[in-house]
């Protein structure tokens, strides 16, 4: 037990936030207590879980597929049709928002529904009502119409397209400009469109949107998340992170988890003094070599996300060594694929404590934008007239819902973690003497989440 606690702490120490002001578009005032209170009662709170599950968890719980239906039948075809005829009408409108609207992101309907209301607000849609995006994606409904080869999908190629597609997708966020460029994000939105179209007819649909499609691979990761879940047509309930065990782990899917969990953590360190001091001497060095600001802000950037996704994945092989290390002759590869459902949960109170201030308020945007989204001086719906109200969410509890979503996150991956061990190992001393490590990680993730919120108007 005793090489539990030196782990835990140098997690905690490592990643101690400072002096923590605002993060995102909220300002926080000043707290009551200091800052780095709120970091080591977080890391208080995994150590005792972890206690209370190694004592009152002896067997798998999470691992047991205990679905059941709720009613006979859920989804028909016509209610499939009329899901995807919803995609594809926003798609539409979304590609020529951008092309004929405002040229200002901020009043352009394509950059303010793609960035926030899709990117951002159905994380939180699919965690609590599942699979949402897989009947409405727009790419699914127009795929089915098209002639499809099904050509065997590559079982070595797995979800690295995914993978690809979100660090990709995540570069057009917060590198190349784009986002703020209407007309240039619409024309990446039919590039993406033609390529996933032209993967579907020769992989099939279900195939290519099972392990390939970007967007339906990283929602239906949150939506495993979620206690509800359609079967067969079937709508049926399911225990909380009931999904997450039965992730079948093909190749890139730790890939796609590492993304998804590095760039939320370079977009957070990239709005404090460190990333700034770090950026301003490799643009100087770029500079130096004759090459423009411009161009070098970009790579400097693109190199700084690179190495968020790096980071988080070194630190993740940390802990599966460490794992590894205690014995039960498991391989550093099947440790990695067997634990790495149990990261969803923190990339998705990643999400929510870095975006939850931009979803409330900007988000609200989408509700004029609605009404004249082609910039034409409509009002659709009465609402173009309406502004952000910014007293929707108190903003002197945004550090106090932060910490604590980063907490409950974090304790729920030690859970999903715990419950592994336990099966993977057999025996209960062992898996818990494993966990060890994975505790350290889980420390040390949260230690990261708060002090990249603690970065956030440093």
């Amino acid at each position: 037990m005793r090489k539990l606690f030196p782990a835990a702490t140098l997690a905690a120490l490592l990643f101690l936030p400072a002096v923590a002001e605002a993060h995102g578009l909220a300002q926080r005032p000043p707290l009551p207590i200091p800052q780095w209170l709120f970091a080591w009662a977080a890391a208080a709170v995994l150590v005792i879980s972890f206690f209370a599950l190694a004592v009152l968890w002896p067997t798998p719980r999470l691992e047991q597929d205990n679905w059941r239906p709720l009613v006979s039948r859920w989804v028909s075809l016509p209610l499939e049709v009329l899901w995807g005829a919803i995609g594809v009408f926003l798609l539409v409108v979304t590609i020529i928002a951008g092309y004929v609207g405002s040229g200002s992101a901020l009043d352009n309907w394509a950059p303010t529904f793609v960035m926030i209301t899709f990117w951002v607000g159905l994380v939180f849609v699919s965690i609590l009502f599942g699979d949402v995006f897989k009947a409405l994606s727009p790419w699914r409904a127009l795929g089915r119409l098209l002639p499809q080869l099904n050509r065997p999908y590559p079982e070595r190629l797995g979800r690295w397209p995914a993978a690809v597609g979100l660090f990709v997708f995540v570069w057009i966020e917060l590198v190349s400009g784009w986002s703020e460029d209407p007309a240039m994000l619409a024309t990446a939105i039919v590039g993406y469109t033609v390529l996933t179209l032209a993967a579907q007819v020769y992989f099939g649909v279900d195939a290519w949107t099972r392990q390939g499609e970007a967007f339906s691979v990283y929602f239906n990761f949150f939506a495993r998340m979620s206690m509800l879940e359609v079967r067969k047509g079937k709508l049926g309930l399911r225990r909380p992170l009931g999904g997450l065990p039965r992730l079948d782990p093909t190749p890139g899917t730790v890939a796609v988890v590492m993304v998804m969990i590095g760039t939320v953590t370079f977009d957070g360190l990239s709005q404090g003094p460190l990333w700034r001091d770090l950026q301003s001497g490799v643009i100087d060095t770029l500079d130096s070599l004759g090459i423009a600001t411009l161009t070098a802000d970009k790579i400097a950037k693109s190199l700084g996300l690179l190495l968020g996704v790096m980071l988080v994945w070194g630190f993740y092989r940390l802990g599966i060594e460490g794992a590894r290390s205690v014995g039960g002759s498991l391989s550093t590869r099947k440790l990695e694929d067997g634990f790495i459902h149990s990261l969803v949960p923190i990339a998705a109170v990643y999400v929510a404590a870095h975006y939850l201030t931009f979803l409330v308020f900007e988000g609200q945007a989408i509700s004029y934008l609605a009404s004249d989204p082609f910039g034409q001086g409509w009002d659709l719906f009465g609402t173009v007239d309406g502004g952000i109200d910014y007293t929707v969410f108190p903003q002197e509890n945004t550090w106090y819902v932060q910490v604590a979503v980063v907490v409950i996150g974090h304790v729920a991956a030690l859970a999903l973690a715990h419950d592994r061990a336990l099966s993977m190992y057999g025996e209960a001393k062992l898996a818990v003497r494993s966990q060890y490590w994975m505790l350290g990680v889980m420390v040390g993730f949260t230690s990261l989440a708060l002090w990249l919120l603690a970065q956030a108007g440093s």
